[in-house]
């Protein structure tokens, strides 16, 4: 039971998601905005942007995890000190003032925490 006077509470897991009444909201403003002769041509690009978006990320996740495992497996001599940094920063190791191998041991942990290898 809430008291008297006091605000309502809004529940964390609905906010942020897109129901019916909005997505038709949405339709409704983007035919009025752009109308009806526009909106396929949009509709088009837009789908083509979150298609190349999602084929990077993907890429780039690829890569990241040939790192990871490229490092782990032992075979680091063919990894850069520049690739090695990045991956570290990525995983959220400091870098500062330590070796190679303390970074590779450090990335390999934190990749096997995370479920990369």
């Amino acid at each position: 039971m809430m008291p008297v006077g006091s605000p309502p509470t809004i529940n964390p897991a609905f906010i942020g998601q897109i129901g019916p009444l909005e997505i038709l909201l949405i339709i409704v403003i983007a035919l009025i905005l752009f109308g009806p002769k526009k909106l396929p041509e949009l509709a088009k690009a837009a789908g083509e942007a979150v298609r190349v978006f999602r084929e990077e990320s993907r890429k780039l996740t690829e890569e990241d995890t040939q790192t990871v495992r490229t490092v782990s497996s032992g075979s680091s001599s063919s990894v850069s000190d520049e690739d090695l940094k990045k991956l570290a920063e990525k995983l959220g190791i400091s870098t500062d003032n330590k070796s190679r191998d303390e970074l590779i041991n450090e990335i390999a942990t934190k990749a096997k925490e995370k479920g990369l290898i």
